[in-house]
């Protein structure tokens, strides 16, 4: 595998290009340094905000691309290369769906910020992670932005206890998607990673052979799907696993760095 067949790397985060205690590898950023001189771009594709992405990557977040909130909102330099929004009347459906489930938080995502109600001091410390843009309001209908996502925590596991509900309300009308154990995403019908990616590959003019990626949940399989180079991590969902051209070794191993030095 030449590097020239590569133009376009897009690698998620947590649980991908993270270790398992949700930090980056320093190296990465001498590695990103070298995929960018060969011309290579590279994305962050991740469920996180954008605003949290930047963050993680300040050295080189004006040089980056990032597609942040599982696709929803591809970004570079602040400056919003696509979108998939959602209409509000659809967003307040979904809130009043969520709030019925017992033991769920619920975030919204707006373009400007996220927003929550709750007050439960171990879910506000779990969104933080994710959302380092965030309001707390007194009622989530009352917000007004442009809706791109409704992200919800449940943590005795969102794929048994929130996941039948949502999609039995909207797995026809919207992209519903266990993003990780304790979380479910809620986004427009037609929002994903890889739309995402489909979008920067018509507009950039790269190629499907020209793309590769790394995830390891569900809210990547139409990443890995948008890309020849698709590549599971070992520590992915084994349903995800069968869907990858090629695995890399686990986030714990540093997996995407190892095939990525490969590669230059």
């Amino acid at each position: 595998m030449a590097s020239k067949q590569i133009a376009f790397i897009a690698a998620d985060m947590d649980g991908t290009l993270l270790n398992p205690d949700g930090q980056l590898d320093p190296e990465f950023f001498d590695v990103y340094q070298q995929l960018s001189d060969k011309g290579i771009h590279f994305a962050a594709a991740s469920g996180r905000q954008y605003y949290s992405l930047k963050q993680t990557f300040a050295p080189i977040a004006e040089q980056m691309l990032f597609i942040a909130e599982n696709g929803t909102l591809v970004m570079h330099q602040d400056q919003e290369l696509y979108s998939c929004t959602i209409a509000k009347a659809e967003i307040e459906q979904v809130i009043t769906e969520a709030r019925a489930i017992d033991g769920a938080h619920i975030v919204l995502c707006g373009k400007r910020s996220a927003y929550i109600e709750t007050q439960d001091p171990k879910a506000i410390a779990e969104i933080s992670k994710y959302y380092h843009r965030r309001e707390s309001v007194a009622d989530l209908l009352a917000v007004d932005d442009e809706f791109i996502k409704v992200a919800i925590c449940h943590f005795d596991g969102t794929e048994a206890l929130v996941y039948p509900s949502i999609n039995q309300h909207f797995g026809q009308s919207h992209q519903v998607v266990v993003s990780a154990a304790i979380w479910l995403d809620v986004m427009n019908a037609e929002a994903s990673k890889g739309s995402a990616i489909k979008h920067l590959q018509q507009t950039l003019g790269f190629s499907f052979e020209q793309t590769m990626s790394f995830g390891d949940y569900f809210n990547d399989v139409e990443m890995l799907a948008a890309s020849y180079h698709s590549y599971a991590m070992a520590n992915a969902h084994p349903e995800v696993k069968k869907l990858a051209r090629f695995e890399a070794p686990s986030n714990a191993e540093s997996g995407v760095l190892q095939v990525l030095k490969r590669l230059i």
